[in-house]
């Protein structure tokens, strides 16, 4: 089957087949010519230059990603192309000598995959199957939380300790580390998902303040505004902490649960493959 075909497909599996307008959205092809056969698939968050010598190693030419390809919001490379990037132009010839396809799947898996006879967020839904959480999901995955500025929430059966948590997030998502921040002593019985956070911090501040959540599992989580927050809360006792996983290391494990339904998605076996972009970090510690 050719690729395009596969794209169309694989659309049409997802919740926002035919409200999400393919002019706009995230999930374009981003590289490559995908009016050709597929040889194999490489599902991943992010097509960085290890997962692309992966791609060429196992003899596939078509790479799912999550997130964007070359560094910026909609993956512009006019810019790139202008300066003469050393590192772009590097990455764009692998590409080209492999004849590789990378398509962005972002909005499509987040507006829904089939799970359970509804809808479902196919990234958070992914997360909850790696660690085993699917049966402790508190509030419906398939539709964010506006009250909570949270997408899923997860409600233990006993109280969890905030290492413990933190190093079973790690050995199971393969990680090289969380940072904690908040009260390390917290008593956790109820986690959930944090939106992105960039800079103002108000209302995810508000909302928190006045939510159940004892654990935020979070993206982007800059130094200031909501960090400070939570670091205060530490301070005062409140039963509250955050462990900062990073973006692609949450959403990561949403890729990976592709492979389970691609199948179905694309009407025929195709050979496939998850290979983590990998954890952004290296921690040295005193």
């Amino acid at each position: 089957m050719k690729i395009n075909t596969m794209i169309e497909n694989i659309k049409k599996y997802h919740k926002g087949y035919g409200t999400i307008d393919d002019t706009t959205s995230r999930d374009q092809v981003l590289f490559g010519n995908p009016d050709q056969e597929c040889t194999g698939i490489v599902t991943t968050c992010w097509a960085n230059v290890d997962v692309i010598r992966y791609t060429i190693e196992k003899g596939a030419n078509f790479i799912i990603c999550h997130e964007a390809l070359f560094w910026n919001h909609g993956d512009h490379r006019d810019w790139l192309e202008e300066s003469q990037n050393e590192v772009y132009l590097e990455k764009k010839k692998l590409l080209e000598d492999n004849n590789i396809v990378v398509w962005r799947n972002h909005d499509y898996i987040h507006s829904g995959i089939p799970y359970n006879g509804d809808y479902t967020d196919g990234i958070f839904v992914g997360l909850a199957k790696k660690m085993g959480w699917d049966h402790l999901i508190d509030n419906p995955i398939n539709s964010f939380d506006d009250s909570l500025v949270c997408s899923t929430a997860y409600e233990f059966n006993q109280e969890v300790d905030p290492q413990d948590l933190a190093k079973q997030l790690i050995d199971t998502c393969n990680l090289n580390g969380i940072k904690l921040m908040g009260n390390e002593h917290a008593k956790i019985k109820k986690a959930a998902v944090l939106f992105h956070v960039f800079g103002d911090a108000k209302e995810a501040i508000e909302k928190t303040d006045k939510s159940d959540i004892d654990c935020l599992l979070t993206m982007e989580l800059i130094d200031f505004t909501y960090a400070e927050y939570i670091r205060d809360s530490g301070m005062l006792q409140k039963n509250r902490v955050a462990l900062n996983m990073g973006h692609f290391n949450l959403e990561e494990s949403g890729m990976e649960y592709m492979l389970t339904y691609l199948d179905e998605a694309i009407g025929e076996y195709v050979p496939a493959w998850f290979k983590q972009s990998g954890d952004n970090y290296k921690y040295i510690v005193k």
